[in-house]
């Protein structure tokens, strides 16, 4: 039974809608990120916490073993995109962009799933994008980041069976404040002219992956517009 769900970046985007989500189906959701939510029901709680840091995890941890509130259910969505060509572009943004998608990822790995395998039972989702089996131009640094997630979730599989139920869900092109300042001015996800998905379809994804019984684990979801062609 899932009793509590911990998310990280949940207050905006894609992680907003899974963190609504889950407080609608009355799992205790802990949304872990550095910007404050905004007001929600009671179920849904906002702990600042930065992913990367380590001091914030130990914080969340012992915050959280203190309430008995440890989590059932780990959803790592925080994470961010960066839009520069290899040859041009800035290494300490490549360094923040990976510290975030992929060592923040292995914090939180290493801080809460110990947990659930010793409870013999838990559940980690990956939020990842399509972006992780397709290169693109000005996209080097984020799919290295995503396709890294991939390892790491395959791994994580490998070495909590058969407790930990983990699962991957790559979302094609998302209506989120993820593609703001990479589009020309006054240009929209719409513009792209591949369609977008909303928020809630992903949060839709997860809910789907916690519905199923224990025993049978959906290992992959690949979502994304019917016009997308990657």
């Amino acid at each position: 039974m899932i009793k509590t769900a911990l998310i990280t970046g949940g207050s905006n985007g894609i992680g907003k809608a899974i963190a609504q989500k889950l407080a609608k189906e009355n799992i205790e959701v802990i949304n872990a990120d550095t910007e404050e939510q905004e007001a929600g029901p009671e179920n849904l709680v906002y702990r600042k916490c930065d992913v990367t840091n380590g001091e914030d995890i130990d914080a969340l941890y012992a915050w959280l073993y203190e309430k008995q509130a440890l989590p059932d259910v780990l959803v790592l969505n925080a994470g961010t995109g960066i839009h520069e060509k290899l040859l041009e572009g800035d290494p300490e943004k490549w360094k923040n962009t990976i510290d975030l998608n992929v060592m923040g990822i292995l914090r939180c790995i290493r801080a809460f799933v110990p947990h659930m395998q010793e409870k013999k039972h838990g559940r980690v989702i990956f939020i990842s994008s399509v972006a992780a089996f397709k290169p693109y131009e000005y996209g080097g640094v984020y799919s290295a980041s995503k396709a890294a997630l991939e390892m790491i979730a395959e791994t994580l599989w490998l070495e909590t069976q058969p407790y930990i139920a983990v699962t991957t869900i790559n979302a094609g092109i998302t209506d989120t404040g993820f593609f703001k300042g990479r589009l020309l001015k006054d240009q929209t996800v719409a513009d792209l002219g591949m369609g977008s998905l909303l928020p809630q379809n992903i949060a839709d994804d997860v809910w789907h992956v916690l519905s199923k019984r224990d025993g049978a684990v959906i290992n992959r979801i690949i979502t994304r517009p019917a016009q997308q062609l990657f």
